[in-house]
C-alpha cells in the first residue's frame, strides 16, 4: 500500500470523522485495492440505516478529493 495514498485517504477519513463522532459511530481504513477503498462503519454508523447514504455522498467524495484515481469505496459491511 503506497504510504502517501494511505496517509491522504487517512485525512480524508479524519475530515468527516467529527461528523460521524458527533451521531455515536466512527469509521476505519480496511484496505486499498487498485482504485477501491474499504473502510469499515463502527459504532452508531454500523447499524444506522443511512450509512450507505453516507457512505457515497460523504466519504467516498472526500476520499475522491483528496484522491482522485480512486474510483469506489465500499464498507465491508457490503461484503
Amino acid at each position: 500500500m503506497n504510504k502517501l495514498i494511505k496517509n491522504n485517504i487517512e485525512n480524508a477519513l479524519e475530515e468527516i470523522r467529527p461528523f460521524l463522532k458527533n451521531d455515536g459511530g466512527d469509521i476505519s481504513l480496511v484496505a486499498i485495492e487498485d482504485e477501491t477503498v474499504k473502510i469499515k462503519f463502527e459504532g452508531a454508523c454500523s447499524t444506522c440505516t443511512v450509512n450507505q447514504m453516507t457512505l457515497k455522498s460523504g466519504v467516498e467524495m472526500i476520499i475522491k478529493k483528496h484522491v482522485p484515481h480512486i474510483k469506489s469505496v465500499i464498507s465491508v459491511d457490503d461484503i
